[in-house]
């Protein structure tokens, strides 16, 4: 299984939100997130959702697409939305809904005390990406999903500093290149 540290730094970044559901919207979209577009494939589908969620061996189909975009783009309007403040919209609600009503990733125990999922499929992975949505929305981390203040990044993140002003999606790139050309500019 491909690891954080394997993927090449541009690709890297885009999952530190804090929260799957999140990282997930990070694998491409419609509109101006086209071009980030990652999952094309079945096989893009079995990898990237794999590694959103840590998991090995998730089977997939080509029918799982359509259903994996419609999930991603509910949760992207979602994010987007509250980020702005603004209502998260009906339609996204009923399929962030009907996508968490399917049977979830089961969790077992594996040798070792290592967390393992029995059976994953892409319909169980959505799922679980969908209450993740569904928690991150509902709960008292809602106020704080930002969109990185980079002029070029637009990543989301969930905002867990304790004064709750955190700009960037990274120090270590977003918040560094800021202070570098904020530094040039005086």
């Amino acid at each position: 299984m491909q690891t954080r540290a394997t993927l090449p730094p541009d690709v890297r970044r885009r999952f530190r939100s804090g929260r799957a559901a999140l990282d997930f919207v990070h694998t491409g979209g419609d509109g101006e997130l086209a071009s980030w577009e990652i999952v094309h494939t079945v096989d893009d589908l079995r990898r990237w959702v794999s590694f959103v969620l840590g998991l090995e061996d998730l089977t997939a189909a080509s029918s799982d697409l359509p259903a994996m975009r419609a999930v991603r783009t509910a949760i992207t309007h979602a994010a987007y939305g509250l980020a702005a403040g603004d209502p998260v919209r009906p339609d996204d609600i009923a399929i962030l809904n009907a996508a968490a009503a399917e049977p979830p990733l089961v969790p077992v125990l594996g040798p070792g005390l290592t967390l393992e999922y029995a059976a994953p499929t892409t319909r169980a992975a959505l799922s679980t990406l969908a209450r993740d949505a569904i928690d991150l929305f509902t709960g008292p981390l809602a106020g704080r999903i930002r969109v990185c203040a980079a002029e070029d990044c637009g990543l989301l993140f969930v905002d867990t500093s304790r004064p709750g002003r955190r700009r960037w999606c990274s120090m270590e790139r977003c918040g560094n290149l800021a202070k570098i050309r904020k530094y040039r500019d005086t």
